[in-house]
């Protein structure tokens, strides 16, 4: 089990990561990736995102051409559709997907660049495994500021029903800290786009501002809402979300032990990290590095301070842009080394399985 720093200010130790403060003892049994990560699918394009279904079927997008496909549980893939008004530059494009109920996807959630806007839609999900269609999108969250760079993109459905949506500035900085901007921001709908009534904001679908370009999204046993988020020049994060709290950007950019913002829980330098995907399984925290072609796990505590960073696969597979939790045992990682930045190795991009276990 990971154990607590010192009471000691944190210093930065290189491929450690730095905690923001101490803490106590882990909380759940701290996992890690075992044995040799195992290709599930490959010759992908610029995949974004992954969604799991109960039916053991998975749904795979294409940033730059908006396409999804199915894999189905016996390893063939199916094309599903293209989603309707994908305007591909830069990063944006077709970025996240979700469905609220693995068991009963009706709808497929998506997050996509358009020609005016950053936008998440809906669409009705039809057919059996290895048959499924798209139908016709309905916007639910539009005027989303766009850019080359910075569309944030991830979608993910929290423990209390509701959609929860990262956005980037679109590098207009000034974004992150206007209340009336939706750029900078994670944002809480309804299923259907309404704002909630319990939002910070009243009438507003903004959950927390300040960010400058968040793409992961996870909860961990408790109910709390965990985000990564890139940086610009020094400080990557990884961030405990609150309603209604300012993460600083572009005011601050890490650990500024400013009491008008929140700080992130644990900071990287960018070249080994650049963060876009995490997940959880139990409370380990696992997260997908791109520029630091790394996958980096997260033993935090019961009181939210990690306590413990290690970093696997160190440049073996490239640019990681996805970790999805794949049951108690497994993950898929999303290689992204066909998206413009990378250096692709024969098959790429992939889908690895890899599977965890308890550290010794």
């Amino acid at each position: 089990m990971p154990t607590a720093p010192g009471p000691a200010a944190p210093t930065h130790t290189a491929g450690t990561g730095t905690p923001s403060t101490s803490a106590g003892s882990a909380g759940d049994v701290a996992l890690a990736p075992t044995g040799t990560p195992k290709t599930v699918l490959d010759h992908l394009h610029a995949p974004w995102s992954v969604v799991l279904l109960a039916d053991s079927s998975a749904l795979i997008d294409d940033r730059d051409s908006g396409r999804v496909i199915e894999r189905t549980r016996d390893g063939a893939t199916h094309p599903v559709g293209a989603v309707p008004g994908v305007v591909h530059s830069g990063e944006g494009g077709l970025l996240g997907l979700a469905v609220q109920s693995a068991q009963s996807p009706h709808y497929l959630y998506a997050y996509l660049t358009a020609a005016k806007d950053n936008r998440v839609v809906r669409m009705p999900l039809s057919g059996a495994p290895g048959h499924r269609t798209l139908g016709a999108p309905q916007p639910l969250v539009t005027g989303i500021p766009k850019g080359v760079f910075h569309n944030g993109g991830r979608l993910a459905f929290g423990p209390d029903g509701m959609l929860y949506i990262t956005t980037g500035d679109g590098t207009q900085t000034s974004n992150a800290q206007n209340l009336k901007s939706l750029g900078g921001k994670i944002l809480r709908v309804t299923p259907t786009g309404d704002v909630p009534k319990d939002n910070p904001f009243p009438g507003s679908p903004v959950y927390s501002y300040g960010h400058r370009n968040p793409q992961g999204l996870a909860w961990d046993s408790t109910g709390r809402l965990w985000a990564s988020e890139f940086g610009q020049d020094t400080w990557d994060e990884l961030n405990i979300i609150r309603p209604g709290a300012d993460y600083g950007w572009p005011v601050v950019e890490g650990i500024a032990h400013d009491h008008r913002f929140v700080d992130p829980v644990v900071q990287w330098h960018t070249d080994e990290a650049s963060p876009s995907g995490i997940a959880i399984v139990g409370d380990t925290i696992f997260m997908a590095a791109l520029r630091g072609e790394r996958l980096w796990v997260i033993h935090p505590s019961p009181d939210g301070h990690a306590v413990q960073t290690k970093a696997y696969y160190d440049g073996e597979y490239g640019r990681l842009r996805l970790v999805v939790a794949a049951g108690r045992d497994t993950l898929w990682v999303v290689t992204n080394n066909t998206d413009g930045r990378g250096s692709p190795k024969p098959g790429d991009d992939r889908i690895l399985q890899v599977r965890i276990g308890p550290v010794s």
